[in-house]
This record gives structure tokens, sequence and C-alpha cells, in this order.
């Protein structure tokens, strides 16, 4: 399933945090309309580096679909970050 929301809270030391609801299908679209350029440029670099084309296309993809259901928690200097993706 490819991820359609990701939620970002970020809660500051002394304040009290916020979240923001970022809909990630809205990014589809400028991927889609650049979708051609992004696979020639995809072909030369395999062919460059000598890397399977479809290999590649599968682990990008395998990695895109895994992304729901990810939680990264980042905590440094008394601010707390917490992504989500759903």
């Amino acid at each position: 399933m490819i991820p359609s929301l990701a939620v970002v809270r970020i809660h500051p030391s002394r304040s009290r945090g916020f979240g923001l609801w970022l809909p990630l299908f809205l990014l589809w679209i400028p991927v889609i309309l650049l979708a051609p350029l992004i696979l020639v440029v995809l072909a030369v670099v395999c062919f460059v580096f000598q890397v399977s084309y479809w290999n590649a296309i599968a682990v990008f993809w395998g990695i895109v679909c895994s992304l729901p259901g990810t939680n990264v928690n980042v905590r440094a200097d008394g601010t707390q970050v917490h992504v989500r993706v759903i």
C-alpha cells in the first residue's frame, strides 16, 4: 500500500507542541508528471553503476510500499519530534 498521510508532532522543551498533518498523496501528482524524466535518469545511473534497472525499480517500490506504519522519534536538546506515516 502506498503511504497517504504523515503526522509530524514537534514538542519543544518549554512550550506546548503542535502537530502537522501532511497529505502525501498530493506528492504523487508531481511524481507522476516527472516520471518519464525520473525513469530516464534512473536508467542512466543504473547503466553507469552496472545495476539491474528492473531490480532498482523493484527495490524503490518495495521501500515506498513499506513506509506505512513507520514511526520515528527523535529527542535532542529537550525538543522531541515524532513522525508517523499512515
